[in-house]
């Protein structure tokens, strides 16, 4: 992990803390690590037969957390889990990441410290090995971009624009629960460190909020099932997602209200807020779950699998050639458009 030429030697000491020993040498191994971090540059041996996947993630204090919607270990954790979930919205599987992180002069040393056990607790639990990255100084606030390097076989990554016509639409779990967290931390408007304990239907929208888990055993197994045509993680909720899977495909979405999955503990919060849940669901983000396509013949099959493996597969709508566009097919059998709309944490882009 390389630093800018500014920092003083207390500040490197400060960054090897934060980064060196952290990982096995037997997880960098089995990754193909020839040089990880303390060079200029990585250097890995690649898979024979798989191509190369990479994505990165950035996220900016106040624009995407604030103290009082996040521990600092929390932060951390949501980057990796962040970019890991665009390589599992490719049916591929995360190997390598490099961690950028700006600062400002005044930032806490034990800030910075729970921000990296967060990052390499989120990298651990996926075999991903931390190989370099960038600390620099910010004017203000903290930002952290995650970059993910990950493989996949040959000719077989998933992609958004393969939907066809005639095809089921699916989501893997139960999304909106992420904004729902959010909603209700923002409410409760108190600094992380002192959150306290949470009551037991809200315990699950917390956790969907600062510690979302990426689907990597769902793209993989979606990636295995040969079936899949289109994916997407659900990092904008589950409109924005439908619209690129429509516009990438050249195709229409129709989604159905009624078969559209919502948690209890969503359902709580929506009603003790009066708010609708479906817009929790639609339009909120950051849940890194996977909304996708494939054969309607083939999605019996596909449940099972899911099933056998202890994840779930929802079945929300399907696929048209008479509109480009997302629908919403109503309890009253009325179709309604859908807007077109991104996820925005605290009315800022």
């Amino acid at each position: 992990m390389k630093a800018v030429e500014t920092m003083s030697k207390g500040e490197f000491d400060l960054i090897r803390a934060w980064t060196s020993g952290r990982q096995a040498p037997s997880l960098l191994r089995s990754n193909g690590v020839v040089a990880g971090i303390g060079d200029d540059a990585a250097v890995t041996e690649w898979t024979p037969g798989m191509q190369m996947v990479v994505t990165c993630d950035t996220m900016v204090e106040e624009i995407h957390f604030k103290t009082i919607t996040m521990r600092d270990s929390d932060v951390g954790f949501k980057a990796m889990a962040a970019a890991v979930s665009d390589i599992a919205a490719m049916g591929a599987i995360p190997k390598y990441a490099l961690i950028s992180i700006s600062q400002p002069k005044n930032a806490k040393e034990q800030r910075l410290q729970g921000i990296y056990d967060g990052l390499y607790e989120c990298a651990d639990l996926w075999n991903v090995a931390v190989i370099g990255g960038d600390t620099t100084s910010s004017l203000s606030g903290i930002s952290i971009t995650v970059t993910v390097i990950g493989e996949v076989e040959n000719g077989k990554a998933l992609l958004r624009s393969a939907a066809q016509t005639g095809d089921i639409v699916f989501v893997t779990g139960y999304p909106g629960c992420s904004s729902a967290g959010l909603d209700l931390l923002l409410q409760k408007n108190t600094p992380a460190e002192q959150w306290g304990g949470f009551q037991p239907l809200q315990i699950p929208l917390v956790q969907a909020h600062t510690r979302p888990v990426p689907q990597i055993t769902a793209g993989r197994l979606l990636q295995q099932l040969g079936s899949c045509h289109a994916l997407n993680d659900v990092s904008d909720g589950i409109a924005s997602e439908a619209w690129e899977i429509a516009e990438a495909s050249g195709r229409g979405v129709d989604l159905i209200e009624d078969r559209i999955p919502i948690a209890a503990e969503l359902q709580a919060h929506a009603y003790s807020v009066r708010k609708d849940p479906l817009d929790f669901v639609l339009y909120g983000g950051e849940d890194y779950l996977l909304i996708g396509t494939m054969p309607a013949d083939r999605a019996l099959d596909a449940q099972l699998k899911f099933s056998e493996a202890g994840l779930s597969l929802h079945v929300i709508g399907y696929i048209t050639g008479d509109h480009n566009g997302v629908r919403m097919a109503k309890s009253d059998g009325l179709l309604e458009a859908v807007p077109k709309r991104g996820y925005n944490h605290f009315g800022k882009e």
